[in-house]
């Protein structure tokens, strides 16, 4: 069994940051069910291109919605229509928790707070994802992840210095802020569990970004140090910790324990830098990570990646700099299942990286993401909506 086999998840979500984070209670067992509005065409990534798991003509065939929405079940609602309210408000009577990511003043519009929802189930969670918060003055903003690490300093922190402002290469705080969404609501619904009440509980793309400045923001705070870039991804404090030169190529090495720079040194034939007193701790690495930088050049142009990658292997924490057919190729990744298999509603097979979570004993499930309401008649009729007055309700609009 699944951790969260018996859970039941409303998500008024769409795009990445909310999806990303349901997946992930979708992949523990939880039942995630979308609420996908039918006058919009569903979530706004089922068609966003370039590529599709099939001809593109399906609802569910954008291999980026497939990306963050597997395992999930589909529910044509509109929410602004009153039959979609009663509809939702029956089915929150048999949920333990509503999420959604929407800009920061719906969710009270479209009555998705505990306020409202409390009185229909005292238990139930509403998490809320949006950009800014649900109040103050950018409540209204709607907000992107690289513009989340624009203003909380991320584009200082990253690429080479003296090059232009640079955004991580991938949308990392939509994924955090989802997987904190995903954190909040586990957390609240283990609360409400254990006092018999809900509530409401934020999460937001801004404050995620400015949360994740971690300890470059404590220095800031607390000593005015202003941290920036460093040549070849180094670390702030650490050396050698960053790209090197090879014969063939680039490898990355990570001495961040003091352990393994006599190691490192022993490996490359070069066991005095080990014992020399100018490189014995990381304070006299630092002050000389430049000269070090073009010693360990040298030294390692000595063989290939992989020759240095082989001799490193579980003794000098070392790692190949690959792209992402490299990393996806690589043999540590196919060998060990972390690539998994699904069946598209056509019959098209497709694959997806599989769930990092692992419950040994219970594989995660392996279902492609639903078909735009392709789970609405028989949630319906779950809370005694007949066959009839669903067409009816089809006909109207409302699903």
């Amino acid at each position: 069994m699944l951790p969260l086999e018996g859970c039941r998840i409303l998500a008024v979500e769409q795009y990445g940051a909310g999806p990303w984070g349901t997946q992930y209670l979708a992949d523990l067992g939880a039942e995630v069910i979308k609420i996908e509005n039918p006058k919009d065409g569903g979530d706004m990534a089922r068609p966003l291109g370039p590529f599709f798991v099939n001809d593109g003509s399906g609802s569910a065939d954008s291999q980026f919605f497939q990306s963050f929405n597997r395992n999930k079940k589909s529910l044509t609602l509109d929410l602004q229509h009153e039959k979609g309210q009663t509809l939702f408000h029956e089915l929150v009577k048999t949920a333990d928790a509503i999420t959604c990511n929407l800009r920061g003043d719906v969710p009270a519009k479209l009555g998705l707070t505990y306020e409202t929802l409390g009185q229909l189930n005292e238990k139930i969670v509403c998490c809320h994802l949006t950009a800014y918060g649900r109040k103050g003055e950018r409540a209204k903003w709607p907000g992107y992840d690289y513009l989340m690490q624009a203003e909380t300093g991320w584009f200082s922190l990253t690429g080479e210095p003296d090059t232009p402002p640079t955004r991580f290469g991938l949308s990392v705080v939509d994924l955090m802020t989802g997987l904190l969404q995903a954190y909040a609501t586990t957390a609240a619904i283990l609360g409400a569990r254990n006092e018999g009440k809900g509530r409401d509980i934020d999460v937001s793309l801004f404050d995620l970004a400015l949360s994740n400045l971690s300890y470059p923001a404590t220095w800031f705070l607390n000593s005015d140090h202003k941290q920036g870039r460093e040549a070849r991804s180094g670390h702030p404090s650490l050396t050698p910790c960053g790209s090197q030169k090879t014969k063939d190529g680039w490898i990355f090495l990570m001495c961040n324990k003091e352990k393994f720079w006599p190691v490192l040194c022993d490996m490359i034939d070069r066991p005095e830098w080990g014992r020399d007193p100018k490189y014995i701790t990381f304070k006299e690495r630092l002050e000389k990570r430049a000269e070090i930088t073009e010693m360990l050049d040298e030294a390692l142009s000595e063989k290939t990646t992989d020759e240095w990658l082989k001799l490193f292997a579980g003794k000098v924490p070392s790692a190949p700099i690959l792209d992402i057919q490299q990393a996806l190729q690589n043999p540590f990744v196919t060998q060990n299942e972390k690539i998994q298999d699904l069946v598209h509603q056509t019959g098209n097979p497709f694959r997806l990286v599989a769930p990092p979570i692992k419950c040994p004993g219970d594989p995660a499930p392996a279902n492609p993401a639903p078909e735009l309401g392709q789970h609405t008649d028989k949630l319906l009729l779950e809370i005694g909506v007949e066959a009839v007055e669903v067409e009816q309700l089809r006909a109207l609009g409302v699903i």
